[in-house]
């Protein structure tokens, strides 16, 4: 995608903020982030802003600084769109923008840091090692799967610390699947995490806004036709089921709220964001993981919860949107 001012449906309310929509990158997640920013970019057409888009690219800056009064919407994936040097960028040129700053976003894609955070915030978190590359290799694969084993027993998750989309991701059964999913996870950078398998239903809570302003939208339930909510059974049309609101009791649906809620101000959040949990048997909920900068697809997540909350997309981050044009530089 390249630098251009984006074509109207309608005149533009001069009330509302400029906006600038970024998308693209080069992270393993620029399809899926330029998808995202078409989408909205359009649904903010459609209530009257003007809208400018833009790649992350060398003209970014410049653009900026042609547009100073003009607030940006990152939907960049992955990466520097979610590990929060982009956002202090923003912050030394004075940008107005949408969603968390720089410190709270790095805290929240670092998984190995953002789960005891918010475990220390009393909400319950899967029990959770982390192994650096250099690490796995020098000590022996053999012996760590050995000890990952006795430890914390099957079936366990393997993810990269840092990345997006169940990029990296899989579930392992057994100790003869270890070691191919932590080389899968080390494709996406140096350090893997290791957490206990959570069973249960899968559920993802999107909160929007920040402060005391902060509002949670109804859980959205996954049901992968695969059974594993990975990167195919996010983004293919008709791979997964969803069901908005989820199919909860009142006491857990509330349970999830809270725990999001609870997670969202752990991890200094705000904008749009999005809580993945796992409700187990016994109707409890597991934080597994936090995101700042969620998909805005036709298959993602939080536009089907704004959509069972009532909400027009394009109303609702303009909402943000003016929230964040009245921010202090």
């Amino acid at each position: 995608m390249t630098e251009n001012t984006a074509a109207r449906r309608s005149a533009p309310d001069q009330r509302l903020p400029q906006v600038i929509v970024l998308s693209g990158g080069l992270s393993h997640e620029r399809d899926v982030s330029v998808r995202s920013g078409r989408r909205v970019a359009q649904a903010l057409q459609d209530v009257g802003h003007e809208v400018l888009e833009s790649d992350m690219n060398q003209g970014l800056i410049a653009l900026l600084a042609a547009n100073p009064d003009a607030v940006v919407l990152s939907m960049l994936h992955g990466g520097v769109g979610e590990n929060g040097a982009l956002r202090e960028v923003f912050g030394l040129l004075g940008t107005r923008f949408v969603g968390a700053g720089g410190a709270a976003s790095r805290l929240t894609f670092d998984k190995s840091i953002a789960t005891p955070v918010v475990a220390g915030a009393g909400v319950r978190v899967p029990r959770q090692v982390v192994l650096p590359a250099e690490v796995f290799r020098e000590l022996g694969a053999a012996s760590l799967v050995q000890a990952i084993g006795d430890s914390m027993g099957y079936p366990l998750m393997v993810k990269p610390t840092r990345s997006g989309s169940a990029l990296g991701c899989t579930k392992v059964n057994g100790p003869d699947e270890l070691p191919g999913a932590m080389v899968s996870a080390y494709a996406y950078g140096d350090e893997a995490v290791v957490e206990e398998f959570i069973t249960g239903t899968e559920v993802a809570v999107a909160v929007l806004g920040s402060g005391d302003d902060r509002q949670v939208l109804p859980a959205v339930e996954i049901r992968p036709d695969s059974g594993v909510y990975d990167y195919t059974a996010r983004y293919t049309a008709g791979a997964t089921r969803f069901v908005t609101p989820a199919e909860l009791s009142d006491e857990v649906a509330e349970a999830c709220a809270q725990l999001a809620l609870t997670a969202h101000r752990a991890l200094h959040l705000s904008g749009i964001a999005r809580i993945d949990i796992i409700v187990t048997p016994g109707g409890e909920p597991v934080f597994i993981e936090g995101n700042v900068s969620p998909g805005m697809t036709e298959t993602s997540l939080v536009p089907l919860a704004m959509e069972a909350a009532g909400l027009d997309l394009g109303a609702a981050v303009s909402a943000l949107v003016v929230a964040a044009a009245q921010e202090p530089a």
